[in-house]
């Protein structure tokens, strides 16, 4: 059946939960979108699941409940979901599907695209390059987002991995001059942090660069399936189309995953690793790789997704399969988190990949790459220090190391510790770098060249409490 052309079909053989079978049908194929009109007036839509002869299983929407088999009539659209792109979906706040949730009115476009997207040609992709500044000391500072990257954050139920993802997408910003969105797609979500999620996101929605979809748990397993694809397709849109930097946060990965074994399971798919079909791999490839830069246009579409570790485990199939396709990742601490610390950055945990293609001479600031590399080295000996003093006993430590923990407890409270709607430049995460970093003798900063060193490092005992900076 092409495009455009619509037959509808009466009645249903069998419904179970939000699967619909119908019988009769002549080509319909999958993820065809359909209508199901009722007697009583109400229009509810579904996704052909799967097709067989002259048989189709439907996933409904907005499920099958209340449903009477012999008055379904359901018409089949020709093609799969498509929405309609444009500048429109800025400042707007939709459910999963699309709809708007703001009080305003439907989102129009001159052109509809399917929610699928395309992938982008390999000969056609551009390395990503520059930084979004996110107002995070412990990303910017440690792990920066480059513009075209996809860099998960990792994290276990309990953290503030949604709080930490709202803030990066209200405070993320690029140079002045250059045009910029956000997209934030809240995926299998409770109401509750739907609402803190709003409150937070409010003043940039204000400001109208961010499009907001909400799916809910209460909402479909179908909708949690669609609702990063049409994110993203409205990230495509406003990137590629309209020349903008675009960061898509996807909160999170794992609800959408567990949608799609749930629908795998309702077409009685053969199961792999705990229940996941085996298509998960490309499955989540599908999303990740729409982040990148185009050659010959001006936007870049870059991802944020959460990915929550069920039971913290990092070898579940999700964060497993997210960190082979990604380019880095972001952990979230438990340990830090009990300590009061926000965010609760796992610094050796987390890596940019692509950190220096957005950081350093030229990009941010000339001694950025020097002294994250410095800190990371810190952070390290500072845990060797913590784990022998766990069996011999902080007494039977000598001054050098006494200097470590006492740095590993002011990188904590003075450099990754900040407020959740706190913002600080990248002259002023450096700043908090330099003066954790100085609280060891010089000797010890190896890290860093000399000229480096020249320019920003300051003893306390030398400069009291004044904020480190270029010399002079």
């Amino acid at each position: 059946m092409s495009a455009g052309q619509h037959i509808e079909y009466s009645g249903a053989s069998s419904a179970r939960g939000p699967l619909l079978v119908i019988e009769g049908v002549e080509g319909v194929g999958w993820d065809e979108v359909g209508e199901i009109h009722l007697d009583s007036g109400e229009v509810r839509h579904g996704i052909v699941l799967d097709v067989h002869r002259d048989w189709a299983v439907v996933e409904v929407f907005e499920g099958t409940a209340g449903l009477r088999l012999d008055e379904v009539r359901i018409s089949f659209s020709g093609g799969p979901l498509r929405i309609p792109v444009g500048e429109s979906w800025l400042g707007r706040v939709c459910n999963g599907r699309g709809e708007p949730l703001d009080g305003g009115p439907p989102i129009f476009g001159r052109e509809r695209r399917e929610v699928s997207g395309r992938p982008i040609n390999p000969a056609f992709r551009e390395t990503p390059r520059d930084a979004i500044l996110t107002g995070v000391c412990a990303i910017d500072g440690l792990a920066t987002l480059v513009r075209g990257q996809k860099l998960p954050i990792f994290s276990v139920g309990g953290l503030p991995h949604l709080e930490l993802a709202a803030q990066v997408a209200a405070q993320s910003r690029v140079a002045e001059d250059e045009p910029f969105a956000v997209v934030f797609a809240a995926v299998g979500i409770t109401h509750a942090d739907a609402s803190d999620v709003r409150d937070i996101l409010e003043q940039r929605a204000t400001i109208g660069d961010i499009v907001l979809f909400v799916n809910t748990v209460e909402d479909p397993l179908v909708e949690r399936i669609a609702t990063p694809r049409i994110a993203l397709t409205v990230a495509e849109y406003l990137a590629f189309d309209r020349g903008r930097h675009v960061l898509v946060v996807i909160a999170d990965v794992t609800s959408y995953c567990e949608a799609v074994r749930e629908v795998a399971a309702a077409r009685g798919e053969v199961p792999s690793r705990r229940g996941y079909p085996g298509y998960l791999y490309s499955d989540l490839a599908s999303l990740y790789e729409r982040a990148g830069r185009v050659r010959g246009r001006p936007g870049s579409l870059t991802q944020l997704p959460v990915v929550t570790m069920p039971a913290g485990d990092i070898t579940h199939p999700v964060p497993d399969l997210t960190g082979y396709i990604t380019e880095g990742q972001l952990v979230l601490s438990q340990e830090l988190d009990a300590q009061g610390i926000y965010p609760p950055f796992d610094a050796l945990g987390s890596l940019s990949r692509l950190m220096r293609l957005g950081a350093g001479p030229g990009r941010t600031r000339d001694d950025h790459l020097e002294i994250a590399a410095q800190l990371y080295a810190l952070v390290a000996r500072a845990r060797q220090v913590a784990d022998l003093a766990d069996v011999v006993g902080a007494d039977a430590l000598g001054p050098s190391e006494h200097r470590l923990l006492e740095f590993a407890e002011a990188f904590r409270r003075d450099f990754l510790s900040q407020g959740k709607v706190e913002a600080h430049s990248l002259d002023d995460t450096l700043q908090r770098a330099w003066r954790v970093a100085s609280q060891l003798p010089r000797r010890e900063l190896s890290m860093v060249s000399t000229a480096t060193l020249d320019a920003y490092y300051r003893r306390r005992e030398e400069d009291g409490d004044a904020p480190s900076g270029p010399a002079g």
